[in-house]
């Protein structure tokens, strides 16, 4: 039976569409999405989500309708269940022109459905690496992959190129291990924070003087040194297609990660790229949750399809994180309960 999502409720973003491309490839169930991102400026398919939705089908040979820039509305059919294998895919390639569209939410849309496959894949993802309103590859790199592995789930991953925006062109190496179902996971490890025990960070100026960089490291590590924090900020200099800067910070905890980042702008000093990311992270260790706000939304579909029971602090419950847990539950019914009053998130069901 199809699952028609209303592309317009809550949050009404391109999480929509990623939650629900991922659910029907994992599930092999029929999916119609409608008014797609309806009330965005540019509502339809843009790039990047049209690059996720010819991701998913590739793994399990759907059939599509609607799959075009701009489409408000989408047909996705799988024929089969994901297919191991060696995967590419490019942002650039789904716009003339190209496109700096973020390659690790492409990642984020095909790693679960990978996961069950029969056997290990390579996929090579080419987009934006660190752009905004998207995770950052250091941020799935050392926050959200870590968190997987508690799960069950085992990905690696490499950053091969950077890419900013406007050009993107980052490139992004991940190898997925495959089980050949859902029996391999494990989700019965209590999500606790502990006690915080570093907090690392790379501060980085691509194709920029290198004292960007230097001076949003030492602005972040004064900082947090002031704050009572351990912190060690690695100033870097790289090569891009276009120029960018950005400082991307690691809160280690005895039993999680939490993920800030900041990125720079023409005529954005580099002291205040650094403070975003420190002002993130300092109002986030006073509340004395396990996952930071954006966590929370991606960790969701994870710790569901891994079986995980139990409660889980987080630092709110956001708009975008009550929009997801709606999407799930129209393919899997109530298996998350949020609780508003204390900002918990109670995981009570198996897939």
């Amino acid at each position: 039976m199809m699952i028609t999502i209303d592309g317009t409720y809550g949050e009404g973003g391109g999480q929509i569409i990623r939650t629900s491309l991922t659910l029907a490839a994992l599930l092999t169930r029929p999916l119609h999405i409608k008014n797609i991102r309806a009330g965005r400026k540019n509502p339809g398919l843009a790039a990047q989500h049209l690059t996720a939705v010819r991701a998913a089908a590739a793994l399990c040979g759907a059939a599509l309708r609607g799959d075009h820039l701009g489409s408000m509305e989408l047909i996705f059919e799988p024929q089969q269940t994901p297919i191991r294998g060696a995967y590419r895919f490019d942002i650039a390639e789904a716009r003339e022109g190209g496109s700096a569209g973020a390659a690790t939410l492409v990642l984020q849309t095909v790693l679960l459905p990978l996961t069950v496959a029969d056997g290990n894949s390579r996929v090579l993802l080419k987009g934006g690496t660190h752009v905004p309103w998207s995770p950052s590859f250091h941020y799935v790199q050392q926050v959200f992959l870590p968190l997987l592995a508690r799960c069950g789930y085992q990905v690696t991953s490499e950053l091969e190129a950077w890419g900013w925006y406007p050009a993107g062109q980052g490139r992004i190496k991940a190898e997925i291990t495959g089980h050949g179902g859902f029996k391999h996971l494990r989700g019965r490890d209590p999500f606790v924070r502990g006690d915080l025990k570093n907090v690392t960070g790379l501060a980085v100026a691509s194709s920029l003087p290198s004292h960007i960089a230097q001076r949003m490291g030492q602005r972040a590590a004064n900082r947090l040194v002031q704050a009572g924090l351990p912190a060690s900020i690695t100033p870097q200099r790289v090569r891009s297609v276009s120029p960018g800067a950005g400082i991307f910070l690691t809160a280690e905890y005895e039993s999680s990660q939490a993920g800030f980042g900041s990125i720079g702008k023409k005529g954005k000093p580099s002291e205040a790229v650094a403070d975003e990311a420190v002002d993130a992270l300092l109002a986030f260790h006073q509340t004395g949750a396990t996952f930071d706000k954006h966590l929370t939304d991606q960790m969701l579909l994870p710790l569901v399809i891994s079986g995980h029971r139990g409660t889980i602090a987080v630092e709110s419950l956001t708009r975008h994180t009550m929009t997801n847990m709606w999407v799930i539950e129209q393919f899997l019914g109530p298996v998350i309960k949020a609780n508003p009053r204390n900002n918990t998130l109670e995981f009570f069901e198996r897939l």
